[in-house]
């Protein structure tokens, strides 16, 4: 499930974090659900159990997941909230990207063109 680019210049944490955040928009994950451990993934990816550990506690951080000791780290039951912060937090860098392609030069039919593109 979890792919780590060791060539990469993004820490490897960060990719993870970065991959259930995705998991979760797609709805990989779904709310409730337990994630690996941080030892099996560890062994999985051939991974130091820190690094795992580092991007758990981000996740956890930011509301997206949930820890319980002994039991291990689920997906977080208020994905709605989390998600709609985080919508709005890609809107805003959307708006902040068209912007500077608007000061470029690029026409609004290209950026439109291109969202189209994503969208189908």
């Amino acid at each position: 499930m979890f792919q780590i680019d060791i060539m990469s210049r993004k820490p490897v944490y960060e990719q993870l974090v970065e991959q259930v955040e995705r998991f979760v928009l797609i709805g990989l994950l779904a709310p409730g659900e337990q994630l690996p451990s941080v030892r099996s993934l560890s062994v999985e990816l051939s991974i130091n159990p820190n690094t795992i550990q580092k991007a758990y506690s981000e996740l956890d951080r930011k509301g997206l997941l949930f820890s319980v000791p002994g039991k291990g780290c689920f997906v977080s039951s208020n994905l709605e909230d989390v998600l709609g912060k985080h919508k709005c937090k890609k809107l805003q860098t959307l708006r902040t990207i068209a912007e500077e392609l608007k000061q470029a030069g690029v026409e609004k039919a290209e950026v439109l063109e291109i969202i189209q593109d994503v969208y189908d």
